[in-house]
């Protein structure tokens, strides 16, 4: 009876209603984005509406031309602008040696940078999707995040590896993955993953002044989505500190911690709890997944006193199951419900619509799961 009951919080996704069509709809025009995003104008605030692609590409112009040993390699980054436009615009202003394509050889480039910023370089590595970077996995932990314990402390390893992760939109098995528990997992490596504009500039340059190898976990369906960026934000000394959470919704009633793409459905789930069942959640977008800012999370359960954790990777050994056994060890006396976590399924990602849809959380998963939680 054991495996069954581990399962059963993940199993409860294939009950939840298919997302409709007006939600793959546009869950798809995100994906295929134009290249070229206008930034909205200017309110009275300062704030401005920017895509995460817009703010990316700011990021690492700004970080470009505050530091020469920076520089970007990957597939596609320079002559056809990314393979999502986020380098957009970068060889023409930096030139071939700073922004640096190179063929469809994942081991071999990120051997490249991993060599190069051994080096004393400051490399970013683009892979045009984390599927893909594990043809490089050996480089990224055996030599990226190894080194500097290997050395004693004498070599360090300042590099950024980034490109989209997690959750895509008809792309199946192989495409579709989540490796926020991968990379979490191994010491020697940081792992940051943005929801917002603001999360994607302050991250990305966090990462890349960050004197340890950094892992950025994008996620495509949210490049061409327009987020409020304040005008602290738009100015180029704008830093997000690595291993800080934000509560993007305050709440007393129930703590849904969530990442990435998921922070968008967390949020909404929050919106269609307080409107039908009068529940005040709190919504914490955890920002970085190692170090990960548990501090912030107890906190909040301490007000709480229930705790829901959302994510799209796997149930087994994943993010979600981090952050219960944290709240065990942490928070145990403030739990009055047990904790429960909701994911994706324990399944390859589907490539039929429907099948996709049921494969991740949805926010109908969400409410649910917090209903439940709360006894409603």
């Amino acid at each position: 009876m054991a495996a069954p009951r581990l399962f059963r919080p993940t199993a409860r996704l294939f009950s939840s209603r298919l997302a409709s069509t007006a939600l793959r709809s546009n869950i798809r025009q995100s994906a295929c984005a134009p290249s070229i995003l206008r930034r909205g104008y200017a309110t009275e605030t300062g704030t401005k509406e920017v895509t995460v692609r817009d703010a990316l590409n700011e990021a690492l112009a700004e970080e470009l031309e505050r530091e020469k040993k920076c520089y970007i390699i990957g597939e596609e980054v320079a002559q056809y602008n990314g393979a999502y436009k986020v380098t957009r615009g970068l060889l023409d202003r930096f030139g071939p040696k700073r922004v640096i394509d190179t063929p469809i050889t994942e081991a071999g480039f990120c051997g490249i940078a991993v060599g190069s910023a051994l080096a004393g370089l400051h490399p970013v590595c683009e892979f045009m999707t984390f599927n893909f970077a594990m043809q490089a996995i050996d480089q990224i932990i055996n030599s990226g995040a190894r080194t500097h314990y290997m050395s004693g402390g004498i070599q360090p390893c300042n590099i950024t590896f980034r490109g989209p992760n997690g959750f895509a939109a008809g792309v199946a098995a192989q495409h579709s993955q989540d490796f926020s528990g991968w990379y979490g997992s191994i010491p020697g490596l940081k792992v940051v993953s943005p929801w917002s504009s603001e999360d994607a500039k302050g991250l990305l340059k966090a990462a890349i002044r960050d004197p340890n190898p950094v892992v950025v976990l994008e996620n495509e369906l949210l490049y061409g989505q327009h987020f409020p960026m304040s005008e602290a934000a738009q100015k180029n000394d704008f830093v997000i500190p690595i291993g800080k959470a934000k509560i993007e919704r305050p709440g007393k009633d129930l703590t849904i911690v969530c990442i990435s793409r998921c922070v968008g459905l967390s949020l909404d789930a929050a919106a269609e709890l307080k409107e039908k069942y009068g529940v005040d959640a709190e919504v914490i977008n955890l920002r970085s997944i190692k170090p990960l800012d548990v501090e912030t999370i107890i906190a909040s359960l301490k007000k709480t006193g229930r705790i829901l954790a959302v994510e799209s990777g796997y149930p087994m050994y994943g993010l979600s199951s981090e952050i219960l056994a944290q709240c065990m060890e942490y928070g145990f006396d403030y739990l009055t419900a047990p904790a429960v976590r909701v994911t994706g399924a324990e399944v390859p990602t589907p490539y039929a619509a429907g099948l996709e849809a049921m494969a991740f959380p949805q926010v109908d998963t969400i409410v649910g799961q917090a209903v439940k939680l709360l006894r409603l």
